[in-house]
C-alpha cells in the first residue's frame, strides 16, 4: 500500500469507523434516538460534539444482529491492519446478509477508496445515503473522492450538504476553508 493511501486509510477510519473506540464508548443510561441525537449535534458546542458524534457512530454501527456486528467488527479489524481486501470480503458479507444495514455499506466504500476504487466507493456511498440520507462520514468521504477527481466544485457541494449535518467536524471545516478558496478563489 502506497505511503500516500496508509494516511488516507487512517484518515477514513477515523472518519468513518471509530471501531474499537465506539465498541467500547458507554452511551449512559438513557439513549436518545437517532433524531434527537441529530437535532442535538446541531446546536453542541466545542464542548459536547464529539460525545454525540460517538453516539451515532454508536447507533449506526448496531446491526440488530450480533452476527452482522461481528463481520463488521471484523472488516475493521482487517482495515485497521491494512487487510484491505480481506476487509472488502467482510463488508461485502454483511450486505449480503444485511442490505439494509448503511454502515455495512460505509464500510465498504471506505475499504473502496483505500484500494483506489473510486467508482465502487461511490456506488457504496450513494447505497449508505439511501439508507441515511444523514450519514455525514459518507458524505465526507465522498468529498474526498471528489477532490482526489480533481472536481472541487463537486467537493464544495458536498462538504457543504455535510456541514449542514455536522457543523462541528474539523476535518469538513477544513475541507471547505481549502476549496472555498480555491473554487471561488482569494480576493485581492
Amino acid at each position: 500500500m502506497k505511503t500516500a493511501n496508509r494516511a488516507v486509510a487512517l484518515i477514513f477510519t477515523i472518519i468513518f469507523g471509530l471501531g474499537a473506540q465506539i465498541a467500547a464508548s458507554p452511551v449512559g443510561a438513557q439513549t436518545q434516538t437517532l433524531d434527537d441525537l441529530f437535532e442535538d449535534l446541531l446546536v453542541a458546542d466545542e464542548n459536547s460534539w464529539e460525545d454525540i458524534e460517538k453516539q451515532i457512530w454508536t447507533q449506526w454501527s448496531k446491526s440488530g444482529s450480533k452476527s452482522m456486528d461481528y463481520l463488521l467488527e471484523r472488516g475493521r479489524a482487517e482495515m485497521d491492519k491494512g487487510n484491505v481486501n480481506e476487509a472488502i470480503g467482510h463488508f461485502s458479507a454483511l450486505i449480503d446478509h444485511a442490505p439494509d444495514f448503511a454502515e455495512g455499506w460505509n464500510a465498504r466504500a471506505t475499504a473502496w477508496f483505500v484500494a483506489d476504487r473510486y467508482g465502487l466507493s461511490i456506488a457504496d456511498i450513494r447505497q449508505t445515503l439511501l439508507l441515511e440520507p444523514r450519514h455525514f462520514g459518507a458524505l465526507a468521504g465522498l468529498g474526498m473522492i471528489m477532490e482526489r477527481m480533481d472536481r472541487p466544485e463537486a467537493a464544495l457541494r458536498v462538504y457543504q450538504e455535510a456541514e449542514k449535518i455536522h457543523p462541528h467536524r474539523p476535518d469538513v471545516k477544513a475541507a471547505l476553508e481549502r476549496l472555498k478558496d480555491q473554487v471561488e478563489g482569494v480576493e485581492l
